[in-house]
């Protein structure tokens, strides 16, 4: 029944139009078949003959006038049954075009869903469920397993396995501790944790990407804007090529045939549902495109410039090599972290957090700690004085096979530094900023997408970024940039190329801005970058640009499709008509039919997976596959 009732228009229509196909068979000139045919033809074409007039009260011409014309004119020539049966198709291709255009913008749909409605809050040791949207800064909430995170905000207390999977698209589990950022939407699958809120309402990362992803859909790209301007002017062609259809041949029947099969109504449609359809994909993905513009820059890259920290590198030290000359290395490598407990430095976190990985038991406390600013530091552990730092804060000269060890190192890329006692050198540290897991296959695959050159711009040091670009394989790069310099090289480029840069920092807007696409990979903190971005890809893996580019042209050769088939239609049905194969009622089935096969050829998008296959299972399934919200709490 609630099926019925939500298609009570629809079924009224098609049983009136069965009766019309049985009396015009019977006897169309019966006053019963009038009346049920011009029944059909009021109550299915009100809406276009609404439309019609509208449009014309604003001076459009548009596809509902050209049917509106033909109705008309069919009436008059007394052909009842080919006015009911337009009007009929039209409307019905509508609704089931409207039906699977929301398929399209199922991504959107399932993003709002992700949203959950209820928080519980802790006040003076109390647990009380609240609205979201009662929900304030600094407020106390607990999320338990199997619960939903209501809002953005900072873990208090407790450590945690969160499923971040509709939010930047890793497959994976995300491990959370004390001070970690986590996001409201996303599912917490194992433990509790107590977490300061620090975001709501339209401030949280989720309601920033549904804002990101309403406008991507309504922004239009060039080919989009073309396809608009050139059915804006073939639409008056048709009528006055009907017109003089009918001057040279005087049959009116042939002139309204050509009104009503002649519609651009597959051609209007054919670039805005492969974007839409392409951009709803990708944000089930983890990357935003941030309109059909997006989309159409990137799949014509052929350079692709990247930022070096925090882009191909995980912008943080990591110690990457320890050379031992007394003693073995997890014993060293136990004193340099207990000693660099009491340094600032960003170096020391490497080598603390190189230890705490080992399981070194490091929770013991030097003694006579002394920071020598721009040198290293000194300390003593079981009345033994130690050093850690560079050259200068050694007292003794460093033997040349050690010496060329640490110039090796710093040809790598590396930043030594030097760990003695007071009279000889017991190891060195190579600390490095360490290179993304999936920056090398990256690089490799971007040739097999037509990408000709990769490029990396930086403002380190000419020996880092050659040991960065070498061990990726990047094919040039420039060491030493100031944000400026590196929108000038890009600029530099665009003669003959068409470039893409991919960035991650405030540093990286210029170039961002300056490229003729451009990529932000996401993350805390980094928030300008995917401003500015023209793609966001909503996590730190860089990988996902090889899937960004990969829909972008999947996007584009689907729009292809679409355009080249939704021609030869209409050149096919021209010329059915021009020959009088194919009548006024026909011509608009075949229409109505071309313009739903171009829906569903932009659908397959949506299934559309990483590894260029369509997925045979929906993603959209997954949506709803979580554990039960707070609500079942």
């Amino acid at each position: 029944m609630r099926w019925l009732k939500h298609n009570l228009y629809i079924v009224t229509i098609s049983i009136l139009f069965v009766a019309s196909i049985i009396l015009d068979n019977l006897d169309p000139n019966n006053i019963i078949s009038k009346i049920i045919m011009t029944l059909l033809t009021l109550f299915a074409g009100f809406h276009i003959f609404k439309k019609a007039f509208m449009d014309l009260r604003y001076k459009i011409i548009g596809i509902d006038l050209l049917v509106t014309i033909a109705v008309v004119a069919a009436f008059i020539i007394g052909d009842l049954f080919e006015a009911a049966a337009v009007t009929y198709l039209f409307t019905l291709g509508h609704v089931l075009e409207k039906k699977s255009l929301e398929k399209t913008r199922s991504a959107l749909s399932a993003l709002i869903d992700l949203k959950p409605t209820l928080a519980r809050v802790i006040d003076k040791n109390k647990e009380t469920m609240v609205e979201l949207n009662q929900l304030k800064p600094k407020d106390i909430i607990l999320v338990k397993p199997g619960e939903k995170i209501p809002t953005d905000g900072v873990i208090i207390e407790g450590s945690v396995m969160i499923d971040e999977q509709m939010m930047t698209g890793e497959s994976m589990p995300v491990y959370k501790e004390v001070n970690d950022q986590v996001f409201g939407a996303t599912l917490l699958q194992s433990g509790y944790i107590k977490i300061e809120v620090t975001k709501v309402g339209n401030d949280t990362r989720l309601s920033k990407i549904i804002h990101m992803v309403e406008e991507a859909q309504d922004k239009k790209a060039h080919t989009q804007k073309f396809m608009e301007v050139f059915s804006k002017y073939y639409t008056p062609f048709v009528v006055l090529f009907a017109i003089i259809i009918y001057g040279l041949t005087l049959e009116i029947r042939l002139a309204i045939t050509m009104l009503v099969i002649a519609c651009p109504g597959a051609l209007v449609i054919s670039t805005p549902v492969s974007f839409v359809a392409g951009i709803g994909n990708a944000a089930r993905k983890g990357i935003l495109f941030k309109g059909g513009d997006s989309i159409e820059n990137l799949s014509k890259g052929n350079i692709v410039f990247f930022d070096k920290t925090g882009t191909l590198t995980l912008g943080k030290p990591v110690l990457s090599e320890i050379k031992v000359y007394d003693n073995n290395q997890n014993h060293l490598l136990k004193i340099a972290a207990i000693g660099e407990s009491f340094s600032e430095h960003p170096l020391s976190l490497a080598i603390i957090e190189a230890a705490r990985e080992k399981n070194i038991d490091i929770e013991d406390e030097p003694t006579d700690v002394e920071m020598k600013i721009g040198k290293g530091i000194i300390f003593t552990y079981n009345k033994i004085k130690y050093a850690i730092g560079n050259k200068q804060l050694l007292s003794f000269e460093i033997p040349q096979p050690i010496e060329h060890e640490i110039e090796m190192m710093e040809a790598q890329g590396m930043t030594t530094l030097i760990m003695s006692d007071s009279q000889k050198i017991l190891g060195l540290f190579g600390i490095e900023d360490g290179i993304r897991n999936e920056s090398v296959k990256l690089i490799r695959k971007l040739k097999k997408l037509g990408i000709k050159q990769t490029i990396m711009l930086t403002g380190d040091q000419k020996r880092v970024a050659h040991h960065i670009s070498h061990t990726l394989g990047i094919d040039q790069y420039y060491a030493g940039l100031l944000p400026e310099d590196k929108a000038s090289i890009i600029e530099s480029y665009h003669k003959d190329n068409h470039t893409i840069f991919v960035g991650d920092g405030i540093n990286d807007a210029l170039a961002l801005s300056t490229a003729n696409a451009s990529v932000a990979v996401g993350g805390m903190g980094k928030d300008i970058a995917m401003e500015t971005a023209d793609v966001v890809l909503l996590s730190e893996n860089i990988g996902k640009l090889e899937d960004a580019i990969k829909i972008s042209k999947k996007v584009k050769m689907n729009m292809i499709q679409n355009v080249v088939f939704s021609l030869f239609v209409v050149l096919f049905l021209i010329i059915g008509v021009i020959f009088r194969q194919v009548t006024m009622s026909i011509g608009m089935l075949v229409h109505e039919f071309s313009v739903l096969v171009v829906i569903v050829n932009a659908i397959r998008l949506l299934r559309y997976n990483q590894g260029g296959r369509h997925d045979k299972r929906s993603r959209t399934k997954q949506l709803h596959k979580s554990s039960s919200d707070l609500q079942k709490s």
